[in-house]
């Protein structure tokens, strides 16, 4: 019994495009909101938690419709075509109206001219800004005007590199930050218009995301889905990685390009997106992989068993209920401290660290993806319930000792943490969504599809408030200890599944066709 790699990779791709989306959404929208619209990290973090709120209806909601979509094109596939083109179409939109409010704001938005900085200066900070120390400041009493104008985004450290000067990021940037805040409080046509048009990309995306992950085990028998998901992950962490890779390109995480226009890079994101369906829709015929499935498994005798409604679901035991509920606790921690560090990695490591994010999430990303396979290769062995408390613990050992490192750290010490990180995070994914798809029956794939989704999108609206408000109140050094915590709290609840683990083919003379490809 082995895995169709090469039908696995196609399905893949709407993964992949579902990746690129978020990958550059969780990178450039903390950066916008803060950099263009002066918000805080609270309200931030509300504004990133947006999706999440859709999601906990959406997407059980279109997981459940799919399940019973009766299209010629298959059960999942017109979902993805459709949401993905609003999607992008309103994600380019957006950059547009950054463009307008960055006009708005040009009196201050010029990096290092004298011009601007003479206007912040000119301006005092709004009356809850702090000083690093945590007083009350305004410029005029943290500078002379001599010494504010001489200060720079950049300068040139003992070892002859261009650094961020940590007094700009500290003082400059967030002072910056609160004139924009007034101008965007006088005048909020804009942001409602962004708010717009980000909710239509958000809906678009959450119609499409329970169809598209339901797919795989649609399309693969019970034994065979932590070794496919390894591949769909692997697909997701490779989107990833292009947006990250075209991050460093423009340099979207450069303080000098805090106030860049990301018309260009929005276009090209949305043009691999677009690329990545049109492979997507080339390559996957949903029906025929479908039905393919279904006599594979009757073939070695595992073909799922069915009500006799017409749905072919069934219902869990009390045991099964109880697994069930202990796994989705722990996808709500380990999600309340991985995406605490994603959403808001990218402002911490520019203020805390002064270094660029995209390296550092990169090579996270690239961890990853050499460990799916390995790791569903590992869970086919020994469980996937160990696999997944192993990499817990990688994830909260990475996260303790990143929360230690400061801006003197060399760089390679944080990526080798983040590599850590990554290999944990895989470790986890890969084992997670089929260990919840195993307790169903084939006709409910997509119902718990949206319900795994519904408690990690719960964690993920929760997080990123909760921890942009203690940054705000206790600093930015809190996201790593915080992120720990609820790690730890996953392996605890982790340990109470019974549930959900891989097992062998409960056939007669499955062993015998060990060595026949799909």
């Amino acid at each position: 019994m082995k895995l169709n790699y090469k039908r696995t990779l196609c399905v893949g791709f709407a993964f992949f495009l579902i990746c690129v989306f978020w990958q550059a959404y969780d990178n450039t929208m903390p950066l916008i909101l803060t950099n263009k619209f002066g918000l805080k990290q609270t309200w931030s973090g509300f504004i990133m938690a947006i999706d999440n709120i859709l999601a906990l209806f959406m997407l059980p909601l279109f997981g459940a419709i799919s399940d019973r979509s009766k299209n010629l094109k298959g059960k999942r596939t017109p979902f993805i075509i459709t949401g993905t083109i609003i999607a992008v179409i309103a994600f380019v939109s957006l950059s547009f109206v950054d463009n307008i409010q960055l006009k708005k704001v040009s009196a201050v938005s010029a990096i290092d001219d004298p011009a601007a900085l003479a206007e912040l200066y000119e301006n005092e900070a709004d009356e809850e800004l702090m000083t690093p120390s945590g007083d009350k400041f305004v410029l005029s009493e943290v500078f002379s005007e001599t010494e504010f104008t001489e200060i720079t985004s950049q300068i040139t450290n003992e070892d002859g590199k261009l650094v961020t000067n940590p007094r700009y990021s500290n003082y400059v940037v967030p002072a910056r930050q609160a004139y924009i805040r007034e101008v965007t409080t006088s005048s909020p046509s804009t942001l409602i218009v962004f708010m717009v048009i980000l909710l239509i990309a958000l809906v678009a995306m959450a119609t499409f995301r329970s169809p598209a992950v339901a797919l795989m085990p649609d399309v693969t028998i019970k034994p065979l889905r932590s070794k496919a998901n390894a591949v769909i992950n692997l697909m997701g962490s490779a989107g990833g990685i292009i947006v990250l890779a075209l991050g460093i390109v423009f340099a979207t995480s450069s303080v000098k390009n805090s106030m860049m226009s990301y018309t260009v890079y929005f276009i090209v994101i949305a043009a691999v997106m677009l690329l990545a369906l049109l492979i997507f829709k080339l390559t996957v015929k949903e029906p025929v992989f479908v039905e393919e499935m279904h006599a594979q498994s009757r073939r070695f005798g595992i073909e799922e068993e069915e009500d006799d409604d017409k749905s072919g679901s069934r219902k869990l035991t009390k045991e099964e209920k109880r697994s069930l509920i202990f796994i989705l606790a722990s996808i709500v921690f380990w999600f309340m401290g991985y995406n605490a560090v994603t959403s808001k990695y990218s402002v911490y490591a520019s203020t805390i660290l002064g270094k660029d994010y995209n390296t550092t999430l990169i090579i996270a990303q690239l961890a990853a993806i050499i460990s799916y396979l390995p790791v569903g290769l590992i869970a086919s062995k020994v469980g996937r319930k160990k696999t997944i408390l192993a990499g817990v613990i990688f994830l909260g050992v990475a996260f303790g000792a990143a929360g230690a490192l400061r801006s003197d750290t060399p760089a390679i010490v944080m990526n080798i943490l983040f590599a850590l990180a990554g290999i944990g995070w895989a470790t986890i994914n890969v084992n997670s969504f089929p260990m919840v798809v195993e307790m169903c029956s084939g006709g409910d794939v997509g119902k718990y599809t949206g319900i795994y989704y519904t408690a990690s999108m719960s964690a993920q609206i929760i997080t990123p408030i909760f921890s942009g408000f203690l940054m705000d109140k206790m600093g930015m050094l809190i996201l790593f200890p915080y992120a720990v915590v609820f790690v730890a709290l996953a392996f605890v609840t982790m340990t109470q599944v019974r549930h959900g683990d891989s097992k062998p083919a409960p056939v007669k003379g499955v062993e015998a066709f060990e060595d026949i490809d799909n």
